[in-house]
């Protein structure tokens, strides 16, 4: 199992760097003279019947549904086999990752409160981007310790888990309930086969794309529909020299979605040109709420929740960690990129407000991961002075008692 989680650890580190060149190609595009054919990209249109479909849609609606089936997958996994398996392991990251979602959206909605056009996005900055956060942690290979790489990832998964239930309770307006009830028994038929510990993938697919269409039309997000399908996948297997399904699936689905999906949802959500944007900009209050709820909230959430569980005893600090390590880890949880843009599509979708979220979104987090970057970087160099400083001590007092 730690041979798996650190194959995870190294994907998404190299995931998180190629997310990082995508989005500043992206960027290039969207204020370069290629311009008008990076928005006619974007807004391709594939008709069927009476249904019209642009790219973006596909990428948002469509391909990020199997990254929420590859997040659930690894919500469960983490939950029975993982880091967060016994209360012992999960505390303290459950806990930090819940103080690490209200303090932003509280912060947001203290910036919004007068404006009620915005704070519908209060939960925006609530997302950890493990991808690049892991990334930021890769780049300070191993003068960091496991655990706080091990701490980050279960935060991250628990933080996942939160969007996801907040996408599903609050970002839901009308619901068609004919096409919930379909949905519901297609969840039936994958609960079924769960039950009976079926381990081939197809007879699940032939229930989870009519659970993903009828999911579709029923006014709940789409991609709610691959949360559903990946928690029926089993974990269990009924032979005992094979693979569990789940297994099998994740780690065939993660490179997919690391290498190829998320890179191409940075590509189709970076459309910020900056002919428009002064520093003026940033003291609007819908990018100044997210900037502040990433760069202040997230911090502030986190280490003040692990402060008071530490304090009162309930668990530890991760292995070999300091609340400085702590702190800037906190700090690299503040890039919000993947699932704050997803939450801000279904939120904003006027083109001003989703420039200023996506303006928000970059400033904060980039400002969160060189803060965080710098604040372990000085961690390790005071730690590499006062252990050379006590080599020096040491042999200085050898040597003077040699003498």
């Amino acid at each position: 199992m730690r041979r798996f989680f650190n194959q995870f650890l190294q994907l998404e580190a190299f995931a998180g760097i190629l997310l990082g060149i995508v989005t500043f190609v992206a960027l290039c595009l969207a204020n370069s003279p290629l311009r008008s054919y990076y928005q006619n990209l974007l807004h391709l249109t594939l008709t069927v019947g009476n249904t019209h479909i642009s790219f973006l849609h596909c990428v948002n609606d469509g391909l990020m549904t199997l990254f929420f089936f590859l997040v659930s997958l690894e919500i469960k996994r983490e939950l029975i086999q993982g880091e967060l398996n016994s209360a012992s392991k999960a505390l303290l990251p459950t806990l930090a990752a819940i103080g690490g979602m209200i303090a932003p959206a509280l912060l947001y909605l203290l910036i919004n409160h007068t404006h009620s056009k915005y704070t519908a996005g209060w939960a925006i900055p609530m997302a950890t981007d493990i991808a690049f956060s892991l990334a930021v942690l890769s780049l300070l290979s191993k003068q960091i310790p496991h655990s706080l790489k091990v701490f980050l990832t279960a935060l991250a998964i628990i933080d996942d888990l939160g969007a996801i239930l907040i996408i599903a309770i609050f970002y839901t307006e009308q619901i068609a309930w004919i096409y919930l009830v379909l949905a519901f028994l297609c969840l039936i038929g994958l609960v079924a086969l769960n039950y009976y510990s079926v381990g081939r993938f197809l007879p699940y697919v032939l229930f989870a794309i009519p659970l993903w269409l009828f999911i579709l039309n029923s006014g709940v997000h789409a991609t709610i529909a691959g949360v559903i399908i990946g928690l029926s996948i089993p974990l269990q297997s009924t032979q005992k020299l094979q693979q569990a399904l789940l297994h099998r699936i994740e780690r065939q689905l993660h490179p997919w979605v690391a290498y190829g999906i998320l890179p191409l949802f940075a590509f189709t959500n970076m459309n910020l040109p900056f002919t428009d944007i002064h520093w003026e900009t940033l003291l609007h209050p819908l990018p100044l709420g997210i900037i502040t709820g990433l760069l202040l909230g997230k911090p502030c959430g986190i280490v003040g929740t692990s402060w008071i569980v530490v304090k009162a005893k309930w668990a530890k600090l991760p292995y070999k960690t300091n609340w400085q390590q702590l702190h800037g880890c906190a700090l690299i949880c503040g890039i919000g990129f993947t699932m704050s843009l997803f939450i801000a599509n279904i939120t904003f979708l006027d083109a001003q407000s989703a420039s200023l979220v996506r303006l928000g979104v970059l400033t904060g987090s980039a400002i969160s991961g060189i803060l965080g970057y710098c604040v372990l970087l000085l961690n390790n160099k005071r730690f590499n002075n006062k252990k050379v400083a006590s080599i020096v001590d040491t042999a200085t007092a050898g040597g003077s008692h040699c003498t």
